[in-house]
């Protein structure tokens, strides 16, 4: 289990790596993340990539669904619906159904807990007019 957990961290060290610099020059300033019924989530994909690791967001794929990229999009995977062999919905990506935790929600109240300004309620990130 222990060589299975280093070989993955070294995959995913040179998936970032690789991706690290085209990604500076591919990726745009701002993504729309959408589908959610309170409305889209617009996200300063420049300002956030600045402050944390790709990594933190684009994890590594899964064996029975393997990436394409090392930081492709969130719904190229994620669904709605959870739809084989996904087992995670989209939803459920980004936080719990109360958003109590998950990966923005997570790192939103780190950074309130670190003084930095984070939204951490529902309508302060998922607005009707992001679509």
């Amino acid at each position: 289990m222990k060589r299975c957990l280093v070989l993955l961290a070294m995959v995913v060290a040179a998936a970032f790596v690789a991706g690290t610099v085209s990604l500076a020059q591919t990726a745009p300033a701002t993504v729309i993340l959408k589908g959610a019924p309170l409305g889209g989530v617009k996200l300063d994909h420049k300002k956030h990539s600045a402050q944390t690791k790709c990594d933190t967001c684009h994890h590594a794929s899964k064996p029975e669904k393997p990436s394409k990229t090392a930081t492709q999009k969130c719904t190229d995977c994620h669904t709605k619906v959870a739809t084989a062999p996904m087992k995670t919905k989209l939803q459920a990506a980004f936080h719990d159904p109360l958003a109590k935790k998950g990966t923005c929600i997570n790192c939103h109240t780190e950074g309130l807990k670190a003084g930095k300004k984070a939204p951490t309620k529902c309508t302060e990130c998922h607005k009707k007019e992001n679509v």
